[in-house]
């Protein structure tokens, strides 16, 4: 793979992962909304009867502000990572990792992502995967849950 190719595939990449994580973001915005327009339609009613189901509406509306503020966190992340970058000796975030059995992007925690093609796992810098293959190097074996992974690429 050349450089060029590389490089527009970090870019696709990196695209696609922003792309996810707004989706992510405004489905939890939206679900937030959805939820506070329900416990407002349900202040005019009798006061008693309705006040559990505002109070469970509540804790919904903050849970979806949870993943809101999670998601967005995510995003700025995203935001910072430079859509190309210099080729690294060891997975970094930003880079490519490419094993024997699977293919890895370095950035955030979104699992599963197709470009070109091609199945990307895009895993954080925190995750025990990134943990597990952090030191290791082109042609080097790491293991992660009793499976060995050997690197062929990193960029």
């Amino acid at each position: 793979m050349t450089t060029i190719e590389r490089t527009t595939l970090k870019q696709r990449l990196l695209a696609e992962c922003r792309r996810v994580q707004q989706q992510k973001a405004d489905t939890a915005r939206q679900a937030m909304l959805d939820v506070q327009e329900s416990a407002n339609e349900s202040q005019g009613a009798i006061e008693d009867k309705f006040e559990s189901f505002r109070e469970a509406c509540q804790i919904q509306r903050d849970l979806y502000a949870q993943q809101l503020d999670e998601a967005l966190s995510s995003l700025q992340v995203l935001q910072r990572l430079p859509e190309t970058r210099a080729a690294h000796d060891e997975p970094t975030l930003g880079t490519i990792v490419v094993t024997d059995t699977q293919r890895f992007y370095i950035a955030v925690s979104l699992g599963e992502i197709a470009v070109e093609g091609e199945k990307y796992f895009a895993i954080s810098a925190f995750s025990p995967m990134y943990q597990a293959m952090a030191k290791s190097r082109v042609g080097q074996t790491y293991t992660f849950r009793g499976k060995p992974y050997r690197i062929e690429a990193i960029y």
